[in-house]
């Protein structure tokens, strides 16, 4: 889906904006602090329904205001359009959602429905952060590509928490515990299969991609599934018991698992510059774009804080060339208007909004006044 409108009320320093964006590239310019992230923070909340700048979703409600109301109509291709709209109280318990008219089965549902991929300054945690982070970026690609994949987790989940539940307890029956470990080891095998199968996929576009950004092909993409490679998942739960019982949670197990991005044996966070490590971490997320484009036909939502950031003139071109053919709708954002407006094959298809203290207004590009 792409975004036809956007209206935000009372949404961080933005008290009230509408905007009607392309179904390409758009950028938004404007000093720091004057809003332009919180419209990327906006379209993030209407995927995944939580902000990647606050985990309360009460820290997003305007500090004159009660509420907070963030409106879009998606456009689902052959004129089908749908609303979406996330709304919180501040005194309220939940956040209210409504999407096509009805509350959703879920976040997976939205997720599902407008698939965003968000390239900024803690998207580096590919690289330097935990496990847990780059388990989250491999299990969006596999959810969005394989639809057996939410009933396997939730499965997997379940188990896991029965088992550890077991774990903690004086007493275990043995029978109760080799139950919820069946059920485990399957959904976990089945959950490893669908991951390698995913990777497999992503890594010559990832390869393909880190080529035109780098001229580097040496790069190796490394997957551990979370326990010992020599045993089956059933073997490894048992012969962890001992330990699990100790320490009162299981070990063993694709909530285990990572992917590394090296080269020439090195992580990539200890060999490249800063820049360089940008570079690599947009490949993975356009990767990733490019593998739902061509696995399910459908187009990610691409939000880029601060695109010139750590890249100089020439990478700069090189990543417009490639957004510009990914083909999916672009948020960008950026102070520096000249550097924004370097680098696009297409100036003129290009919508650009000018962001000051929260005000929101169309504006010609710069370079064709």
């Amino acid at each position: 889906m792409t975004i036809q409108s956007l209206k935000l009320t009372n949404f961080r320093n933005i008290t009230s904006a509408e905007i009607f964006p392309s179904a390409g590239v758009n950028l938004l310019v404007g000093e720091n602090a004057s809003g332009k992230t919180s419209i990327l923070e906006a379209i993030y909340l209407l995927s995944m329904v939580r902000s990647f700048r606050s985990k309360k979703t009460k820290n997003l409600i305007n500090h004159t205001a009660d509420q907070f109301t963030v409106f879009a109509n998606l456009n689902a291709g052959e004129a089908n359009t749908y609303s979406l709209g996330i709304q919180r109280h501040q005194q309220a318990a939940d956040t209210d959602i409504l999407f096509r008219g009805q509350k959703p089965s879920g976040v997976a549902e939205l997720t599902a429905a407008l698939p965003v991929q968000l390239i900024n300054p803690d998207a580096f945690r590919l690289l330097e952060g935990s496990p847990k982070d780059r388990r989250q970026f491999l299990d969006w690609g596999v959810f969005h590509v394989e639809p057996t994949f939410m009933h396997c987790w939730k499965r997997f989940q379940r188990a896991l928490k029965q088992r550890n539940s077991l774990l903690r307890h004086g007493r275990i029956d043995e029978l109760e515990l080799q139950l919820w470990e069946k059920e485990l080891a399957v959904n976990g095998e089945q959950i490893t299969a669908l991951r390698q199968a995913y990777l497999a996929s992503l890594k010559p576009i990832f390869a393909n991609l880190l080529d035109r950004f780098l001229g580097l092909q040496n790069f190796t993409l490394n997957f551990q599934r979370g326990w010992d490679k020599n045993v089956d998942l059933t073997e490894s739960l048992f012969l962890s018991r001992v330990k699990d019982r100790e320490q009162g949670f299981t070990q063993a197990g694709p909530q285990r698992a990572d992917i590394r991005v090296a080269m020439n044996g090195y992580t990539a966070m200890d060999v490249l510059s800063r820049g360089q490590q940008k570079l690599v971490v947009s490949a993975l997320k356009l990767a990733q774009g490019a593998l739902l484009s061509e696995a399910r036909n459908k187009q990610c939502v691409y939000l880029i804080d601060d695109l010139p950031a750590e890249l100089d003139k020439q990478h700069r071109r090189i990543f417009c060339e490639v957004l510009e053919k990914q083909s999916g709708q672009v948020f960008i954002t950026g102070v520096d208007a000249e550097a924004l407006a370097d680098g696009w094959q297409k100036p003129e298809s290009i919508s650009w909004f000018h962001v000051e203290h929260g005000q929101i207004s169309l504006k010609p590009c710069p370079s064709t006044k």
